[in-house]
């Protein structure tokens, strides 16, 4: 009796008869909606109750109404097929499933209908009333004393629209995750009795909803004292200079969490791989003041030294290509085990080194349990996904400096000159062999509206298994002038050995031949006495030393160099160049984004000798020696027209020497994607006077579209400039994939 009884509850609650009421507001057409988020609460036909007899098999799976989705998407999403056996749990639990189904795309006033009929006789026959598709409103935060709507809008994901054009759907579970969010970043800021409710607003029609976040903010909590347990290593004082919260701070738990790690990294650099730290807020028993006590908990574990070291997943790459990595980092048997570099949770700077070196999909490093042998070792396992490294590619590259640029891109990111085709398949799929070395090489044809080039190249960066850097260029690039035509064609490669603490040295030898032809009828005498080919020979010798935190988009550290050319051949001169940059994190949001202000300087100059026209310094545009503001080679000495009475100084000839500065400050707008830019640039040549500007602009970085060179429209103005400088107030630089 008791079982018949439960069998019959269960049934009347999936038809509907049970569904709670509780907290339900009339929405439109006297359709009820979802207090906590104002979803709709469908009762179909289901809900007049009427058991269906059993059938044996499901005969047919059919639906009327559904225009949003196929037939056949939405059988496969109920979970079940024709032949299966069907009751009538089965059949609700699938009119359940198709309501969500659309729910989660927007359709919060969907209703699905069973036919009972059909059902009796083993047909399931699905009738949806889709309704309306609910596009966002608005969002509103009332309460939020602290942070403003725009902050807050950044923490939530659902937006009023998507990309500025496209409408953003309403789903329950977004705004509750939003909520979560909310709640996750009021918590993160020291609001921690803070309270968070989401509200809905329906427009009449049902078309649109309006969201509201209801925020009680609550006191911001301050940290009273720092507390030590569990350690052994380490004195207080000691762990208490690596922490930068202090008492009186408030309390932020992404920087305690932050200070946790950095403790947790000083005992896994010296082996200690088990180390962890937990920080642990505690209350004041009488709150009478909003603080709390920060207790780091810390437990040390014991300290190992690296045993043997297993590559696996490895099918193609070589285990040299990923061992030569670890060797130049120390991470080799009988060293200590560094856990900092290679944190037994993964994600590591190490992984990352071999991800990249390898261009694995993924690396993952992970200590092994001690060997009975070896007490004080742990074997380390290196595991390796590997992807598609061989790429293929069309695209196009644009920039003020160099019009527009077609691409076709041949490139094998993990290539191995040693290991050619074993067989005629091979032979035939020069993808298919060459791979595993670790190694670089490309084919790049890029043909241009001023500017195009093809180049091959080759590039190994452990030389010989060492960490030195092998550069192999060939290239053949033309450059439509001022006054005349430029083509090139120029043979190359360059050693650069890392050193430790970041030092580097290089050397790198050059052969070119330029050619100097389709002279304009008024081209300076400087050009017309370099007219035809001419042959160079150099020998170029650097040093330099980088400590930035990333080499892509770096926000902390520097970095310098000087190097050395001594050209010989038809010209014989020297070129002495050296660069300096400074990376400075100057603010932190609360969404952790970074606003860093970088400064550069770049001198450089002819040392001894004669150079030719095509070897000297050219300021101005967006490139090495831009000046933003100043069109690309604008600012330049300026040759005597020929041919024209009177002659003017009008088309450039180069410099002597060239000296910039660059001062420029990003902004992160939105998310983490979108930066506002504001520089100032300035610097001179051996003529006329010192040149400056200033300005802005916005930088965005979408590597999917555009690589790893970001997109910039940047708009500068000369403050000050020479006669004969050629101005430009828009600038812009970009390329993408297609």
């Amino acid at each position: 009796m008791q079982d018949a009884m439960l069998v019959i509850l269960m049934s009347l609650a999936l038809t509907g008869v049970l569904a709670p009421r509780t907290g339900a507001s009339a929405g439109p057409n006297g359709r009820s909606t979802d207090a906590l988020a104002g979803s709709p609460s469908t009762v179909g036909p289901a809900a007049s109750g009427g058991v269906a007899p059993r059938a044996e098999i499901i005969k047919s799976i059919e639906f009327e109404g559904n225009r949003k989705f196929k037939d056949h998407v939405l059988r496969e999403r109920l979970g079940f097929q024709l032949g299966d056996p069907l009751d009538q749990f089965l059949a609700e639990g699938g009119r359940v499933t198709v309501m969500e189904v659309y729910r989660k795309i927007g359709y919060s006033w969907v209703k699905v209908a069973l036919d009972r009929e059909a059902l009796a006789q083993g047909h399931l026959r699905y009738t949806i009333d889709e309704g309306p598709r609910v596009q966002v409103g608005s969002t509103k935060f009332v309460g939020n004393d602290s942070f403003r709507a725009r902050t807050l809008r950044q923490v939530i994901k659902t937006k009023q629209r998507k990309w500025l054009f496209w409408p953003t759907y309403y789903t329950e579970d977004a705004v509750r995750e939003d909520t979560e969010r909310l709640r996750d970043f009021y918590y993160d800021q020291g609001h921690l009795d803070h309270k968070i409710t989401a509200q809905t607003e329906f427009t009449g029609d049902g078309h649109k909803v309006h969201l509201i976040f209801l925020i009680e903010e609550g006191p911001v909590y301050r940290v009273r004292d720092i507390v030590f347990t569990g350690q052994t290593l380490y004195g207080a004082e000691q762990l208490r200079a690596k922490v930068k919260v202090q008492s009186g701070d408030v309390y932020k738990r992404p920087k305690v969490e932050r200070d946790a790690r950095e403790i947790t990294s000083l005992y896994r650099e010296q082996g200690y791989v088990d180390a962890e730290v937990r920080q642990v807020p505690k209350f004041t028993p009488q709150r009478s003041e909003p603080v709390i006590d920060v207790t780091f908990q810390i437990r040390e574990g014991r300290q190992f030294r690296i045993g043997q070291i297993d590559i696996t997943g490895n099918e193609k790459t070589k285990d040299k290509a990923i061992r030569r990595i670890l060797d130049e980092y120390g991470f080799t048997p009988g060293e200590l085990y560094n856990g900092k570099i290679a944190p037994k949770e993964g994600n590591g700077l190490l992984e990352k080194y071999i991800q990249r070196g390898v261009m694995a999909e993924q690396a993952m490093i992970r200590p092994d349990d001690p060997l009975p042998g070896d007490p004080n070792g742990r074997p380390a396992r290196v595991d390796i996904k590997e992807g598609m490294t061989g790429i293929i590619r069309p695209g196009v590259g644009f920039s003020s400096d160099s019009g527009v640029i077609g691409q076709l891109i041949y490139e094998q990111r993990n290539f191995d000159i040693a290991d050619g085709p074993d067989d005629l398949m091979e032979l035939l799929f020069p993808w298919k062999a060459w791979v595993g070395g670790g190694q670089r090489f490309s084919v790049r044809l890029e043909p241009g509206t001023r500017y195009s080039a093809y180049s091959v190249n080759f590039v190994d960066p452990y030389w010989n298994d060492q960490p030195i850097t092998l550069d192999v260029l060939g290239r053949s690039w033309r450059w439509f002038r001022e006054s005349h035509d430029e083509d090139r064609l120029k043979g190359a490669f360059e050693f650069e050995q890392r050193l430790a603490s970041y030092w580097r040295r290089s050397i790198g030898f050059r052969a070119e031949r330029v050619k100097i032809n389709d002279l304009d009828f008024d081209a300076p005498q400087e050009i017309r006495d370099v007219f035809g080919s001419s042959q160079l020979f150099g020998v170029r010798f650097g040093v330099g030393k980088t400590t930035v935190d990333d080499l892509y988009d770096p926000t902390a550290g520097s970095s310098a160099a000087v190097f050395y050319e001594q050209v010989f051949g038809d010209f014989t001169f020297g070129v002495l160049e050296g660069s300096y940059a400074q990376y400075v994190p100057i603010h932190e949001d609360v969404l952790g984004r970074k606003t860093v202000l970088m400064g550069r300087v770049v001198a450089a100059t002819i040392a001894g000798g004669e150079a030719p026209p095509f070897e000297k310094f050219y300021a101005g545009g967006t490139g090495r020696y831009g000046i933003r503001g100043f069109e690309y080679r604008g600012v330049s000495t300026r040759g005597l027209q020929t041919n024209v009475d009177p002659p003017r100084r009008e088309d450039p000839i180069g410099s002597e020497w060239v000296f910039l500065t660059k001062t420029e400050l990003t902004i992160p707008l939105i998310g983490r994607n979108f930066e506002a830019l504001f520089f100032l640039d300035s610097g001179t040549v051996d003529t006329g006077s010192y040149r400056l500007s200033i300005g802005g602009g916005i930088q965005i970085k979408v590597p999917q579209i555009f690589g790893n060179m970001p997109m910039r429209f940047e708009l500068g103005v000369p403050l000050l400039k020479s006669e004969g400088d050629e101005t430009q107030i828009f600038s812009f630089s970009g390329g993408g994939l297609f």
